[in-house]
């Protein structure tokens, strides 16, 4: 019996057929399904589309990124502020524990991301993870998941104009009122936004991440010659408890949690296939840097070693190393602002002429997003003025779901009706089931564990205030 399909249905196969071609290095037996998957939004030919629309004749190219700039911007939003914390969740944890944790989350973490790819090949048209929560759960799940990743992008933003305002008030010796050190920060953090593109702002990464490699090397190097911490035992501290203990968890998974923005680096990709190798690039070198920098700083400071970490070495080597540091204190939250930035501005323009064009409509919107997104963070860094504080909360709340939660469902989509047709299906099957148990774990005692330390800590007394938060 012979079967006809109008034009719109042929060119909706085929695209099902393009996605499946494009996975490259992904498991393409896993994504065999991607044939079989309903249409994502049949009434809406345009959401169905690339996120970008046509770019032949467009004023602004955005599907321009090699994989090795793609790894770059991966390992410059991932890799910042996180490894600052890691050396005191070592002292919280111990040596050992913190050690099988850290790398235990990274391996996670990159299977994780991988499922990013997958979903994204499956559907090329996925520019966020508000395009992928309507696939999951219709209209519900675009306003859930696309809320859930604007104010994930917030927050890190926020902890970034904190770090800058420590920073600053480490440099001057708290040579002004802190809020002002954080206006600064915001403003400089806005400007350097303005790009459209994540090919210019991937240069940026290069600067970011010399800096904070070299700021590390030094805090590692004095770490060594001053060795502050010697004779002192490494061991956790006494009083590690299920709360102190699980506040250096969600520490180390915060440094992992750059996966709310892969959706974003994929879709600028020339070419899908290479996004493996960038997710590769990012995951080979944090969880090394994690590990190594993470243990020596330990090793040497001791188990009073600060967070940030660049404190630790005595004021002289803390003013150089967060004076190396400034380029990926700003640029590593100008790539998460840009990202936040892109996520709106695709959906107010996403199908229409003005998101290539260069006119007043279309640069105003951009510049006017970056404002008022950059203003919000400012509030909240003023608002939760401790950095571990901030890093703990802003894990339970989003990076729980969307770094490894969501991700799990991911898979389970792709995958449904499939769970237990072979050995290799059901522990596939069986490790999404765990991702998504972890975000669920993550997320409840991390609201516990980071609502318990923004009320107790004295410091968390001092928003809007002109305190030297160096000191906290």
């Amino acid at each position: 019996m012979a079967v006809t399909l109008n034009g719109e249905e042929v060119q909706e196969k085929q695209q099902q057929h393009n996605a499946a071609n494009k996975v490259g290095e992904t498991d393409k037996a896993d994504l065999e399904s991607a044939h079989s998957l309903p249409p994502y939004d049949k009434h809406e030919e345009n959401k169905t589309s690339d996120p970008f629309g046509n770019e032949e004749t467009a004023d602004v190219k955005y599907k321009v990124l090699t994989w090795w700039q793609c790894g770059l911007l991966m390992i410059a939003e991932t890799m910042s502020l996180g490894i600052l914390a890691l050396p005191s969740a070592v002292a919280t944890l111990g040596l050992v524990p913190a050690i099988i944790i850290l790398l235990f989350v990274g391996l996670l973490a990159t299977y994780t991301g991988y499922t990013i790819g997958q979903f994204k090949a499956a559907y090329p048209h996925v520019h966020s993870m508000a395009d992928a929560g309507e696939i999951l759960l219709g209209k519900f799940g675009r306003e859930l998941l696309g809320a859930g990743q604007l104010l994930f992008l917030i927050f890190i933003m926020a902890s970034h104009v904190l770090t800058f305002t420590v920073m600053m008030n480490v440099l001057s010796e708290h040579g002004t009122c802190t809020i002002v050190f954080g206006v600064v920060g915001m403003i400089v953090s806005l400007i350097l936004t303005l790009p459209r593109t994540l090919k210019k702002v991937s240069w940026l990464s290069i600067a970011s991440f010399i800096s904070i490699f070299s700021a590390v090397m030094i805090t590692m190097v004095a770490a060594g010659v001053q060795h502050p911490g010697k004779g002192k035992p490494l061991q956790a501290t006494t009083d590690t408890d299920l709360y102190h203990a699980f506040l250096a968890v969600c520490n180390i998974i915060f440094a992992y949690c750059g996966h709310v923005a892969f959706f974003g680096f994929a879709s600028e990709l020339t070419d899908l296939r290479d996004y493996p190798k960038a997710l590769y690039t990012l995951q080979g070198t944090n969880t090394t840097f994690y590990t190594i920098t993470a243990v020596v700083i330990y090793r040497y400071v001791g188990p009073d070693v600060a967070s940030p970490a660049l404190s630790s070495t005595g004021p002289l080597l803390s003013k150089i190393a967060y004076g190396i540091a400034c380029p990926t204190i700003v640029i590593a939250g100008v790539i998460n602002g840009h990202v936040a930035c892109k996520y709106i501005y695709v959906r107010m323009f996403r199908g229409t002429d003005r998101m290539s064009q260069r006119s007043w409509l279309s640069i105003g919107t951009w510049v006017g997003l970056a404002t008022a997104l950059w203003v919000i963070a400012w509030i909240i860094a003023e608002a939760i003025p401790v950095f571990n504080n901030l890093l703990s909360l802003i894990t339970a709340l989003f990076a729980s779901w969307f770094t490894f939660g969501v991700n799990g469902m991911f898979w389970l989509f792709l995958n449904k009706g499939r769970y237990t047709e072979s050995k290799r299906k059901i522990a596939l099957t069986a490790l999404n089931i765990f991702c998504v148990l972890v975000g669920a774990v993550v997320c409840g005692l991390g609201l516990y564990v980071s609502g318990r330390a923004i009320h107790e800590d004295s410091g968390s007394n001092g928003s809007f205030s002109c305190a030297n938060n160096a000191d906290a």
